[in-house]
């Protein structure tokens, strides 16, 4: 598991609960250390374990333990790159979807060894999505339902979804677009800034 996986949810424990709970999260799971170097490559297996002990410690369930950490990775100001990956997707919520299958590339491009769950999307109805993300790390759907409700968030759009578990490695998200311009988005310029 590339590093920056790990740094990540270490960053979203420590900064939404206070480094106290990322140092009982570090004891429980009983990490040898207490910092990921986002650069350092991790058996897939410690992710997990980080994970588990995250949602133990924090007396959360794993899937909204893993959507908040999706939250937290558009929202969270240190973490602004990934909002802008996301933004250059799209000017509008329905276009960031339909650009979602190429998320996982487009993200390789700055960081090759990059390992991203796999997105398929098919437009079901007028207003309805179905998003399927299939990951060997389980709870990928919970997280990348997290980012989509950031995202909608980030456009302004009125989106109701549903995650569903359709078996070991794969979940299938539920979108329904009642209005892409519900409220007015953040603001967003692709030469920076906002």
């Amino acid at each position: 598991m590339h590093g920056l996986v790990n740094r990540s949810i270490q960053c979203f424990i420590a900064d939404t609960y206070g480094a106290p709970a990322w140092q009982a999260v570090v004891g429980h799971s009983g990490l040898p250390f207490d910092d990921f170097d986002s650069l350092k490559p991790y058996d897939a297996a410690l992710t997990g374990k980080i994970i588990a002990s995250g949602s133990a410690v924090l007396n959360k369930p794993r899937a909204a333990m893993l959507e908040d950490l999706g939250t937290y990775l558009v929202t969270n100001p240190s973490m602004n790159s990934v909002r802008r990956l996301l933004r250059f997707s799209g000017t509008t919520f329905v276009e960031f979807l339909m650009a979602l299958e190429d998320l996982p590339d487009r993200a390789r491009l700055a960081l090759p060894d990059l390992d991203l769950p796999e997105l398929e999307l098919a437009r079901v109805s007028t207003h309805g999505f179905e998003l399927h993300v299939r990951s060997p790390q389980a709870g990928a759907g919970s997280v990348m339902a997290g980012i989509l409700r950031a995202m909608a968030d980030d456009y302004g759009a009125l989106v109701m979804m549903e995650v569903l578990s359709i078996g070991p490695g794969e979940d299938c998200i539920h979108l329904t677009v009642h209005d892409a311009s519900f409220a007015e988005g953040r603001a967003f310029a692709l030469a920076g800034g906002a």
